[in-house]
């Protein structure tokens, strides 16, 4: 992480929790004035804030505990200038929990302290005041007050909701203190816990991260978020349909199609294109490549994992079980097939209708299949449909002097401030806080359409990659002149290769014929 970044998921975190046994405020780390630029004013937590809030409790904190691997977030001097003693004891988090050193050592400070100023205070805060601060937290509760650690678990996530959150850390504090074989399951993540599906997570010291969760057999990974109430293809009816939100089924689809795409992070594993430019089209005359159609309709990857094992995995890596889909092995009709992924676009009337609209190409290396953003794999799009989707959140702005009008600001992941600005008509206030997919025209965005199939909106980095595509466009005319100046450079030197069978190219999809109403 740079040193001059916030926090991965900081900004809309709680600040702080209410009082555990009249002992313990659990916090999430404050950030100094140095990073105002990239916090809104009503999302700081800076030090003298944390002192005006217990002036307001009427109550003195005496200590406060630092379980960061960092001392960039603050200064100490801010809080130790305010009669509050500090102390660094550093966890490592991400994936470990407190070691039995850090908590033999916070419960022999902690005790010390409550014996010298039994009225005060103790702040104790990691990055966000959930895992490691209510871990150390709970342990003193059992060690020291002789709570259960049912009740010291049920205790903290009351005054700091949801409480612990990751599985490991509750499955090693009920094996420390009770039975391992009672650990509850971590509850549902907060939605701030989701700020980006495509950008990875960074630790305090500047290393890749991933957040485990309560089953990591597949290497270190964020716990999966599961979305209640998910939709399988948006105004279609589909039977036979299911979204399927048990464990342990969810856990081992979604972790199978992990697997399968030799992904390693969280959430949906499918491919990521990036949009074509003037320099990145070059990789069209170093390597060969299939071309098709890019599709309208929905993204979903489906597993094919024996009779009745049929599933769809969306975007949000939500996972739905299809119990009307067989696929019997081609040598052999009584066997099923397994052990399958496959991945593509879903058109809602693939019923009645094969053919399906195009607003661009895909160009796709033949080789290994690459999950997530992938810089080998080309989208190209006529300018004219160069598209970002943002999360709109109309605002309420004014100024002296100035009357007060609605804004529309559209943000994208990964970028805590607006990315753009479009105008707000009556049509797009019932997009507030949704996804939206906007063109760039005549000098500013335009509302496209909801993107109902996605729950976050683009990574900054695709947005800027976009952005640039739309300023220094690849042209119809300029793809057809760079293809036939490759083509006609291969000439005579026969680039047939086994993964490229294909010798006509293929024709495009026949235009949709509007479907008379019934």
């Amino acid at each position: 992480m740079a040193h001059n970044k916030i926090p991965p998921r900081w900004l809309n975190c709680p600040r702080r929790g209410q009082p555990v046994a009249g002992r313990f405020l659990p916090l999430k780390t404050m950030l100094g004035p140095r990073y105002d630029s990239q916090v809104a004013e009503e999302n700081r937590f800076h030090p003298s804030m944390l002192s005006n809030y217990l002036k307001s409790l009427k109550v003195k904190m005496g200590l406060l505990v630092d379980l960061t691997n960092t001392s960039r977030f603050y200064d100490r001097n801010d809080i130790e200038k305010e009669g509050i003693k500090y102390i660094k004891l550093q966890c490592k988090g991400h994936g470990e929990c407190p070691t039995t050193e850090n908590t033999e050592t916070f419960i022999r400070l902690c005790e010390r302290f409550n014996e010298r100023n039994p009225p005060e205070l103790i702040g104790v805060h990691c990055t966000h005041g959930f895992n490691r601060t209510g871990f150390l937290i709970c342990a003193f509760l059992v060690e020291k007050m002789d709570w259960s650690i049912e009740a010291a678990v049920a205790t903290f996530a009351q005054a700091r909701p949801p409480g612990i959150y990751k599985g490991d850390y509750l499955k090693e504090l009920f094996r420390r203190y009770g039975d391992i074989e009672e650990a509850p399951p971590p509850p549902l993540l907060p939605d701030w816990c989701f700020e980006d599906d495509e950008d990875e997570d960074e630790d305090e010291d500047g290393k890749k991260e991933s957040e485990p969760g309560s089953s990591a057999s597949f290497g270190k990974r964020r716990k999966e978020r599961l979305k209640l109430g998910a939709i399988f293809l948006e105004g279609v009816t589909v039977k036979g349909v299911t979204q399927v939100t048990t464990q342990p089924k969810l856990g081992e689809v979604q972790q199978k199609c992990h697997q399968f795409c030799g992904w390693e992070g969280s959430g949906f594993p499918g491919a990521q294109p990036v949009s074509m430019d003037k320099q990145n089209i070059k990789l069209l005359e170093q390597k060969p490549y299939k071309v098709s159609w890019k599709a309208d309709g929905t993204r979903y990857m489906m597993l094919i994992d024996g009779t009745n094992e049929v599933f769809m995995i969306d975007r949000d890596n939500s996972v739905f079980h299809v119990s009307n889909l067989e696929f019997p092995f081609r040598k052999d009709l009584r066997i099923h097939l397994s052990n399958t992924l496959l991945d593509g676009l879903l058109e809602g009337n693939f019923a009645k209708e094969v053919s399906h609209e195009m607003d661009g190409l895909i160009f796709q290396p033949t080789g290994k299949y690459k999950p997530g953003r992938c810089d080998d794999i080309l989208k190209w799009k006529p300018p004219s449909l160069n598209s970002v989707d943002f999360r709109l959140k109309i605002t309420r702005m004014g100024g002296e002097g100035l009357l007060p009008q609605n804004v529309g600001l559209l943000y994208v992941g990964g970028y805590e401030r607006p990315f753009a600005q479009i105008k707000v008509t009556k049509e797009l206030k019932q997009y507030d806080n949704k996804i939206i997919e906007c063109k760039f025209e005549n000098n500013s965005w335009v509302f496209m359409r909801q993107r109902t199939d996605k729950s976050f909106p683009n990574a900054y980095n695709t947005a800027m990659a976009v952005c640039n595509s739309i300023s220094n466009p690849v042209t119809k005319e300029m793809l057809f002149e760079f293809i036939d100046r490759c083509a006609a450079a291969s000439q005579g030197q026969k680039r047939k290769h086994h993964l490229d069978p294909d010798t006509e190219l293929m024709p495009p999809p026949p235009p949709k014929r509007p479907r008379p109403l019934t």
